[in-house]
């Protein structure tokens, strides 16, 4: 039987984001701010929470989780894709692309966590607080913070070796901007059932979890605030979870878009990844300065004002 000659691929190519011809120049520039300001609001939030032993909570604890989480976000996809800009030069080696793949699971993942952590914590405060500090120990935090970067570490592993445990010897052009598994899956030489199975249950189950335990949370929250006979207190309580809320809503909304929407148009599809790749890791710092004097407080404290 005469064999077929296939080359192995030792590099991807990326077609970039569709319908944007002669955008590149702007795009660029746009997605330079984006990135500059992320860095910039997450920096100011660690060291303003690092500096201020008033900030030294559980609460700000997770929030530097965070901030961590979207600094490494935000340094995934967006430098290639301004380079790819810049440049026109779409290649990313194998190595880079499973680069991609790990490192947005694995953040992704531990964002998802973390906000799961940060509504149960929500939950102690409001609906236990006479035992808030006794729960919600320097040890507990600790815990909750390192199993969630440890599971998520687990989760992203399974992932990227299933994806480039595969042969790929065809075709080298992956139809997005940046490497994730079901556009890279679809170039591969084998059969991929077993992969992407694995990729949507992982990426559905995890997601979906997180935030039922974050519905029953609020819905506990809730229960607790209509009981108060303080409006004070209710409004105190409601204002405290309000940031937290905010940022839920910026995270799992776009996820339920892309995953409920199986027939969305790939430009839409793409624009709201980019969103979430682009603009969401400013979300946090934005929210939760504007929303929050402690932290305004700190901040002033931190430049001398």
């Amino acid at each position: 039987m005469e064999m077929e000659n296939r080359t192995v691929v030792s590099e991807f190519i990326l077609l970039g984001i569709p319908s944007t011809e002669g955008l590149e120049n702007i795009l660029f520039i746009c997605f330079l701010v984006f990135l500059l300001c992320s860095f910039l609001s997450n920096m100011l939030i660690l060291a303003a929470v690092l500096a201020d032993s008033r900030l030294h909570t559980p609460m700000y604890f997770f929030l530097c989780n965070l901030a961590v989480i979207d600094l490494g976000c935000s340094s995934i996809t967006t430098p290639k894709l301004l380079a790819d800009l810049l440049t026109n030069s779409r290649t990313i080696s194998v190595g880079g692309c499973t680069a991609q793949v790990f490192f947005w699971h694995f953040l992704s993942s531990t964002e998802c966590l973390i906000y799961t952590v940060m509504a149960y914590d929500r939950y102690v405060a409001i609906c236990h607080p006479l035992r808030y500090l006794l729960i919600m120990n320097r040890k507990v935090c600790a815990l909750l913070a390192t199993g969630s970067w440890i599971c998520s570490s687990f989760h992203a592993t399974i992932l990227a070796s299933l994806t480039f445990t595969l042969p790929y010897c065809g075709s080298n052009v992956v139809d997005y901007y940046y490497c994730d598994i079901l556009p890279v899956v679809k170039l591969a030489c084998a059969d991929t059932y077993i992969v992407e199975t694995v990729t949507f249950t992982n990426t559905g189950i995890i997601p979906l979890t997180c935030f039922s335990l974050i519905l029953m949370s609020y819905v506990r929250i809730a229960v607790s605030v209509v009981k108060m006979r303080s409006a004070e207190h209710a409004r105190k309580a409601f204002s405290t979870c309000a940031s937290h809320m905010t940022v839920v809503c910026f995270f799992f909304g776009p996820c339920f878009l892309l995953y409920t929407q199986p027939s969305m148009s790939p430009v839409v599809a793409t624009r709201i990844q980019i969103f979430c790749d682009v603009v969401t890791p400013i979300m946090n710092p934005l929210v939760y300065t504007l929303r929050n004097k402690d932290v305004k407080a700190a901040l002033k404290k931190l430049k001398g004002g």
